[in-house]
């Protein structure tokens, strides 16, 4: 008889050490998360001599302002295979503006870190980066974050440079990733505007007379089709990370 009058007692002062515990326990594994600050360069190694057109036109490769955050695994900025959000993903795409992207996580998602790139390196005022151009920014990112990078391809109408939608784990076994990060870049298509020849369509940021010009596509978010450019992503730029020593 006692035994079952203690039995219910025995189940609440459990529940309460469970309840107490369990939080206390995440408190700690979140204190415990590695932290590191990286900086992140962007360089366009493309030739100086340019690239050629199919009528021998010579265009310069260049690389647009862009936008980063830092974030879960859960969020994404776009997705392969389904149609633009109304983002400023097109804003970055099409014209190189990464002010859209920004707006929308202030409205979505402030909290999370987040900037933009559109200085370079010892420049003076805001603008692309041509062959030997650099774009370098810092970033601060705990275990189990990633990064989100895009930067418009920009002599085209909506290509733009990213990795994959989910972003780059900033820590790989428990360490700061560092290196050489190209290869996790993919050039893709926004699907929002009607592709030209890059370099040399009159609806491409160098050329148009306004923003947003272009025919529309009203397409889907893909990798880029273009043969040429889709396969020389490391031969025309070059993304790495450095996590800095802790002070």
């Amino acid at each position: 008889m006692l035994r079952n009058k203690l039995y219910p007692t025995l189940i609440a002062c459990c529940a309460l050490v469970i309840a107490l515990f369990v939080p206390a326990t995440q408190a700690l594994a979140k204190k415990d998360r590695k932290e590191a600050r990286f900086v992140v360069r962007i360089e366009n190694i493309s030739s100086p001599d340019g690239q050629t057109a199919s009528n021998g036109t010579k265009w310069p490769f260049a690389l647009s302002p862009g936008f980063w955050a830092v974030h879960k695994n859960e969020v994404r900025f776009f997705n392969d295979g389904r149609a633009n959000t109304p983002n400023g993903l097109e804003m970055q795409a099409e014209d190189g503006n990464p002010s859209g992207l920004v707006n929308y996580l202030m409205g979505h998602h402030s909290s999370m870190q987040h900037g933009i790139f559109n200085t370079p390196l010892n420049g003076m005022t805001p603008g692309p980066i041509g062959p030997g151009g650099v774009y370098e920014f810092s970033i601060t990112a705990t275990e189990g974050q990633r990064l989100s990078l895009i930067t418009m391809f920009g002599q085209s109408n909506d290509l733009f440079y990213s990795p994959d939608p989910d972003g780059i784990n900033l820590f790989e076994k428990g360490q700061p990733i560092s290196g050489d990060i190209t290869s996790k870049f993919i050039l893709w298509d926004a699907g929002t505007e009607v592709n030209e020849e890059p370099g040399i369509g009159p609806n491409q940021a160098p050329r148009q007379a306004a923003p947003n010009t272009g025919a529309s596509e009203n397409g889907k978010v893909r990798k880029a089709k273009d043969s040429t450019f889709y396969s020389q992503t490391t031969k025309l730029l070059r993304i790495t990370i450095t996590p800095q020593p802790q002070a």
